[in-house]
């Protein structure tokens, strides 16, 4: 179904619910991971330290059809925090927190990666870690294995630095909100349960066909910065590392 037919779709319950809920701000928190093991250097104690991740960016047509497709979901749920459109991406691997002097390192690992591009479809939606017990709201991902294969090597170049594999598989999808204070991992965490919020969303979602975003060219990877801050996280590219 195409993005405009969602809107026209959803446009008048969006009207009603506006104007019988409060709006309020919430912000995203993170956790720290191990730093990387430095080679050939100390690190001090007072490095400062760079919360990481590496992604793949999205194609601005796609990012524009998701984002008024949030802009009118936004509405029924607007306790939950939902991802800025410009902040929209693929995680391949969260890194956490590293001091600076290991950033080159991890620079110099991941330009060794050798992967192809890939065909990506952005299409439907669901929920983590269920739709009945919903923490994580999210866009469908379609992709050939090659997508799964660059996480898996990611993790691999990855590990070599001292950071921990993966213990779960990957699972591709591009979230849009989390339950406030809630975690984005797919797993069953203690406190899951009914959240009223995402319930909402179902309910107008459900009688719907699945939304279409758009396929793109995925081309290259990226090295990631996330500053975290009360209006929300902050992204900037550290380094780009191209697809063959």
């Amino acid at each position: 179904m195409a993005i405009s037919s969602w809107l026209l779709a959803l446009g008048f319950w969006l009207f009603r619910f506006r104007h019988s809920i409060r709006y309020r701000e919430v912000h995203e928190l993170g956790r720290a991971a191990g730093p990387i093991k430095a080679k050939g250097q100390e690190l001090r104690a007072n490095s400062r330290f760079m919360r990481l991740f590496i992604a793949l960016d999205i194609d601005d047509a796609i990012r524009e059809r998701i984002a008024r497709f949030m802009d009118v979901v936004g509405g029924f749920a607007p306790d939950v925090r939902w991802v800025k459109p410009e902040s929209l991406h693929v995680t391949l691997r969260f890194i956490g927190e590293q001091p600076e002097p290991a950033i080159e390192q991890l620079k110099a690992v991941l330009a060794t990666v050798k992967a192809d591009r890939m065909e990506i479809r952005f299409h439907g939606y669901g929920f983590f870690p269920s739709a009945k017990s919903a923490r994580v709201f999210w866009v469908g991902i379609e992709a050939g294995p090659e997508l799964a294969s660059l996480a898996a090597i990611i993790d691999e170049k990855t590990s070599t630095l001292g950071i921990p594999k993966q213990d779960r598989a990957f699972s591709a999808h591009l979230t849009l909100a989390r339950g406030s204070g809630g975690s984005g991992s797919p797993r069953w965490r203690k406190g899951d349960g009914p959240n009223r919020s995402f319930q909402r969303i179902q309910e107008k979602l459900d009688p719907l066909s699945p939304p279409e975003f758009g396929t793109m060219t995925a081309r290259e990877f990226f090295l990631y910065q996330s500053q975290l801050s009360p209006k929300g996280s902050a992204y900037t590219k550290l380094a780009k590392f191209a697809l063959t």
